[in-house]
């Protein structure tokens, strides 16, 4: 049969790097895992509790866009993160926010137009904007930077909306209130639709992220269980969005997902509350980061920009090589490591970069940088 344009998308190439040591692995070989960001830490233990209580009860359909006592518990942690009064019925619960990113890409977006977004960034979006007969538009950002888009970056450029993400995948670099607010103004001047993903929120190491909602309610704004609360399998996220848009993303979530998961929302609820658990992960990341500042320099990455929050590092390794996927797979098999190519996140200049991941175990961080310390430097 047919296929069609919008659906030859590229890979995710991560995933891709992750089934390759996944056949290494299968094969006997130990390989510590820098590739991916999913969290070693398990839901939190109130998550799991919950769920083990409500499997006697039917669990079935929810309402579209969520359990209202779920939405009630997000709207919740906006003001206890950020002092936000937020009204629940803005809150769209979804499958993972991926599933956010097709719905906010539906209801502010027609095909054909574009849709601009810092490079380096998270790959999926320019893929699930081709999909939909979107234009992604790469903006290319610099280490002055930190790798994060300013207004000077967007001049000149025909687009209809922006995506902007902090803490940044791959950077883990965060916006200021200042910074944020700018590339704000400046959609809000031309009418682009603006779209900020803080599915990292929670995850920092020094100042807390900002979100868009502190600046204006004129902004989608997408998050995730996935990250801070450790539930990546759990395929949850949520959306905000203006009081005028409620109706019309209602209608896309009953058509596209008829609702979300009612087992994970279950879930969800109770991490709401297990804030020491959650706290305490986010320690251990911190210490996590700390080796790795420490580490990588040794093994010879020594371009890199240390993360605000997430859980990766971002290397410019052009004085090693001009091929990050050919040296991402040589450390895989020489090393035992798993890391990701640039050219997931910069399909330009990603042929010099790679991607580390610490969200695994501490062990497994420390015995990962001493494998990389050996393979590189080969002492």
């Amino acid at each position: 049969m047919k296929r069609s344009r919008r659906g030859q998308v590229d890979p995710f190439i991560v995933m891709d790097m992750m089934e390759e040591a996944r056949a290494l692995e299968a094969a006997g070989r130990r390989v510590i895992h820098m590739e991916v960001g999913q969290p070693d830490t398990p839901a939190p233990a109130g998550a799991r509790a919950a769920l083990a209580a409500a499997l006697d009860q039917p669990l079935g359909y929810t309402v579209a866009l969520g359990l209202p006592e779920l939405r009630r518990g997000i709207a919740g942690l906006y003001a206890r993160w950020y002092g936000v009064d937020l009204n629940p019925d803005r809150v769209m619960v979804t499958a993972g926010s991926s599933s956010a990113f097709l719905l906010a890409f539906s209801a502010l977006f027609d095909a054909g137009d574009r849709v601009g977004l810092g490079e380096p960034g998270y790959p999926s979006y320019r893929q699930i904007l081709r999909a939909m007969s979107l234009t992604p538009v790469g903006i290319p950002t610099s280490a002055e930077n930190r790798l994060q888009p300013v207004p000077a970056d967007l001049e000149g450029i025909d687009m209809q909306g922006l995506i902007v993400a902090s803490p940044g995948n791959p950077s883990g670099t965060m916006l200021s209130h200042a910074a944020l607010k700018g590339l704000m103004d400046h959609a809000a001047a031309r009418g682009i639709s603006f779209v900020s993903d803080e599915i990292y929120h929670g995850l920092h190491y020094g100042d807390r992220a900002v979100s868009a909602l502190e600046i204006s309610d004129e902004a989608y704004v997408i998050n995730s269980f996935s990250k801070y609360f450790s539930m990546t399998g759990w395929r949850l996220g949520w959306m905000v969005v203006p009081e005028d848009h409620i109706r019309t993303v209602e209608r896309l979530a009953q058509n596209m997902f008829i609702c979300p998961p009612h087992v994970s929302q279950v879930a969800a609820l109770a991490a709401l509350d297990c804030i020491d658990e959650l706290e305490a992960n986010r320690a251990v990341y911190a210490e996590n980061r700390r080796l790795m500042l420490e580490g990588l320099p040794k093994a010879g990455f020594t371009k890199i920009a240390p993360p605000d929050g997430a859980f990766y590092v971002y290397a410019d390794v052009s004085d090693l090589t001009e091929d990050s996927l050919q040296l991402a797979r040589d450390i895989l098999h020489g090393a035992g490591v798993a890391v990701t190519p640039g050219l997931d996140f910069d399909p330009v200049r990603g042929r010099q970069t790679l991607r580390f991941s610490y969200a695994r175990a501490t062990a497994d961080i420390a015995e990962g940088l001493e494998r990389l310390r050996v393979y590189m430097t080969g002492r």
